[in-house]
């Protein structure tokens, strides 16, 4: 019996430049589902920044998403990540579980 293949986990930030191809291609954009002529000028897309796994998408739709904030940059989702703990707050941490009781 064959089992559904699992879907790739969501990326958590994008990458992007502009493209424009001479390939007589046509990609399908992954953000509207509409076809893309390569000779078009568009957007490349790269989850975390993988560029084997780039994605050809309508510039319109890139920038639609954007202001939307559903494809933020890295520097967009590192701002949203916890902090680690500072030098100074991992001493202190040590110190005091080495505090005898």
């Amino acid at each position: 019996m064959l089992g559904r293949m699992a879907e790739p986990p969501k990326p958590r930030w994008w990458a992007m430049r502009r493209a424009q191809n001479l390939k007589p291609a046509t990609y399908r954009c992954p953000l509207c589902g509409r076809h893309l002529p390569a000779l078009s000028e568009h957007m490349l897309l790269f989850p975390e920044g993988d560029r084997g796994r780039r994605r050809h998408a309508h510039t319109e739709c890139v920038l639609a998403a954007r202001k939307a904030g559903r494809l933020p940059t890295r520097e967009e989702w590192l701002k949203t990540q916890p902090r680690p703990p500072s030098l100074w707050q991992r001493l202190i941490e040590r110190i005091a579980r080495h505090e005898p009781e």
